[in-house]
């Protein structure tokens, strides 16, 4: 297989603005369907020659389709994974796994069964700045903490284009729940993927605070690892654009590394290296959505290097979901009466 023809399922912002460029600028990989319940998502799709359609089997049966990127809302994550596997197409699915953990667990067991590859779309993995911080962990001493802020404002009329918008995100019954099942998942990934251990305890603490959507706009979390590495992550909805809200901290007794603006869908922010002066570091600037696209297009491909064609298990996904949901489920409330904010 020289060339790798990709669907996307669910064709709105993330897809159009983000995966659809990053798959574009990969070599061995295009575009051959889309796919969308709505026809006016298709057509606002900037690809050319690709079949589009509402019909979920027909897009399936399209020719030269080996790899299939759903990026629907977290509620129908499970049945669009579960037709792919059966139809034996490899699937990139965006995070979180569902919105339930027995909709993950069955996705999951779909893919196993039919033998086809699943990954979960955890961009943040990819960012170059992750990928060189990872590299600089070694250089921390003894790791004794990771703190994450990844913040946004997310009204509930919340449109990405101007257009009338169903904020799928602030629904539970279509997202999950709100700013931590949405925001979390990046934060719980990234600590396991620089670390190489994952945070196996977490509690959370939810908010209520400013939007009157009826799920959290805010969230702090607090996790361990085996080894004893304290886990901190500020997570919401709530926090205006305009101010600082995306920062990572990797302590160690040797050094400290710190993200600013990394955590998003492209390649920019910097990182900077204390021990204890500050160095900036320098790193690439392929975009995330570009990177994660070309090392599932050589997994499916069987062009990866040994030991590298997707180095993801679902199983540990899947853990991490169960934990995240878990902690979720048993939270503590701080609620008050929304204020109906404007930033």
């Amino acid at each position: 297989m020289s060339t790798v023809g990709w669907g996307i399922a669910g064709c709105g912002w993330v897809a159009r603005d983000h995966a659809l460029p990053g798959l574009l600028a990969v070599d061995g990989a295009r575009v051959v369907a889309l796919h969308d319940l709505d026809p006016a998502a298709l057509d606002r799709m900037p690809v050319e020659g690709a079949r589009r359609t509402t019909d979920l089997a027909g897009f399936l049966a399209t020719p030269g389709l080996d790899a299939v990127y759903v990026a629907v809302p977290n509620a129908g994550h499970r049945p669009l994974v579960e037709a792919a596997a059966a139809a034996g197409t490899a699937v990139l699915c965006e995070k979180p796994l569902a919105a339930d953990v027995d909709d993950a667990q069955a996705l999951v067991d779909a893919c196993a069964r039919a033998g086809v590859l699943l990954g979960a779309a955890y961009d943040q993995r990819w960012h170059p700045a992750h990928v060189r911080l990872r590299e600089l962990v070694p250089e921390l001493g003894t790791v004794t903490a990771v703190r994450i802020v990844y913040c946004c404002w997310l009204p509930g009329d919340w449109t990405p284009d101007g257009r009338p918008h169903d904020n799928w995100r602030v629904d539970r019954a279509r997202a999950g729940g709100g700013a931590a099942i949405d925001l979390a998942p990046h934060g719980l990934d990234l600590v396991g993927t620089l670390l190489g251990e994952d945070v196996t305890t977490l509690s959370a603490l939810l908010q209520t605070r400013v939007h009157d959507y009826g799920v959290d706009d805010g969230a702090l979390l607090t996790g361990a690892t085996p080894s004893g590495v304290l886990v901190g992550l500020h997570v919401a909805f709530n926090t205006p654009d305009a101010l600082p809200r995306r920062r990572l901290e990797v302590v160690g007794t040797r050094g400290m590394a710190v993200a600013l603006d990394t955590m998003g869908q492209t390649a920019g922010g910097s990182l900077t290296l204390y021990r204890p002066d500050p160095v900036d570091v320098p790193f690439a600037d392929t975009p995330p959505f570009e990177a994660q696209f070309a090392a599932f297009t050589d997994a499916v491909a069987g062009r990866g290097r040994a030991g590298t064609a997707w180095p993801y298990d679902p199983a540990r996904d899947l853990a991490l979901h169960r934990l995240l949901l878990t902690a979720l489920s048993e939270s503590a409330p701080s609620e008050s009466a929304p204020s109906g904010g404007t930033p």
